[in-house]
């Protein structure tokens, strides 16, 4: 195993966001193209041996975290057995999954049963006819189901994301906000960010963690945690005694380029150096025209090679991002 895999700013990349499918049961609004999304054929999914394959590469070159997503993973047949062989990988990877708890009450024995034990659930609303109106269904009861049954089997940590809207949910940050008083859940509050040609991305949408930060101190004052290394983009508090705690993610407003750690996999196969960038490294054509390891693996470096100092977006807000979140992955 190679022990560093920097780029041209020096920065450690360790962490493999993996799509598993672009498919999802779910139309966020912050996610999902104004128009009809066109789905992948099936044919050009990555299957799970090639990312299992491509998994052990990355590992081999210092990788340590593999995040599943999607779309919606746990929408693909046997995302339990794959979970299994990502967790018994060589070298212990840290595996984690991002869902958005529609099916996690169903799912949740079966994924405890592969290994896994973190979890990020999206979740933008705890008021039924809201969460419906973001995400274009009256489910919100089935995902609230479901985070109680990964908490009563013992996940952790359980991360709840909510993106926040101005105007459509901002008013909830006290309300999801209370749930880390109550809860030992990491609560995380993100910035909007305009990704996709499509996407429905308004600038008065859009709430800064500074803003969100303002109406936390309502609630009581918020002790920082450090953050440990490779720990993520959040920065960390919590409520004097609170069990759980809380993040705030600021891609825009306090951009975490410099700490940035991780590429993207795409399910078609394409390797992403960053997500508000449109560069990508092909991995499936040359995986399936029995390209040997070697050169798998060198093209892995090209991707980290090309990693960009940073993204523009806390300009001028324009979009150099093409594809929508459900097609890179969340």
């Amino acid at each position: 195993m190679e022990l560093s895999l920097r780029d041209e700013c020096h920065r450690q990349i360790t962490y493999l966001r993996l799509s598993i499918t672009d498919r999802c049961n779910l139309r966020c609004f912050y996610c999902s193209p104004v128009q009809d999304l066109i789905k992948l054929p099936h044919a050009d999914i990555l299957r799970y041996e090639e990312l299992l394959h491509l998994s052990r590469l990355s590992l081999r070159l210092g990788f340590n975290k593999i995040r599943v997503t999607g779309g919606e993973p746990l929408i693909r047949l046997g995302v339990e057995n794959f979970l299994a062989s990502l967790i018994q990988l060589p070298d212990s990877p840290e595996i984690c999954l991002t869902t958005n708890g529609v099916l996690l009450a169903e799912k949740a024995a079966g994924l405890w049963q592969s290994g896994l034990r973190r979890l990020n659930i999206s979740l933008d609303s705890l008021q039924r006819q809201r969460f419906a109106r973001i995400t274009g269904s009256d489910l919100l009861s089935r995902v609230w189901e479901g985070i109680q049954t990964v908490q009563a089997l013992g996940f952790s940590p359980i991360k709840i994301n909510c993106v926040v809207l101005r105007g459509l949910n901002d008013d909830e940050i006290l309300d999801f906000a209370r749930l880390s008083l109550e809860y030992p859940w990491h609560i995380r509050f993100i910035e909007f960010m305009p990704i996709g040609q499509l996407s429905r991305w308004r600038q008065d949408y859009y709430v800064s963690a500074d803003d969100m930060r303002l109406q936390l101190l309502q609630l009581g004052q918020l002790e920082e945690i450090p953050s440990e290394a490779n720990a993520g983009p959040a920065q960390r508090f919590r409520y004097p005694g609170a069990p759980g705690e809380i993040g705030l993610i600021s891609p825009l407003s306090h951009h975490f380029c410099h700490l940035c750690n991780r590429l993207r996999l795409t399910a078609d196969g394409r390797l992403r150096p960053c997500l508000l960038g449109d560069a990508e490294i092909d991995l499936k054509a040359p995986l399936r025209a029995g390209a040997d390891d070697d050169t798998l693996q060198e093209l892995i470096r090209q991707a980290v090679r090309i990693k960009p100092v940073q993204h523009h977006m806390d300009r001028d807000f324009l979009t150099p991002c093409r594809r929508s979140m459900t097609s890179i992955g969340g």
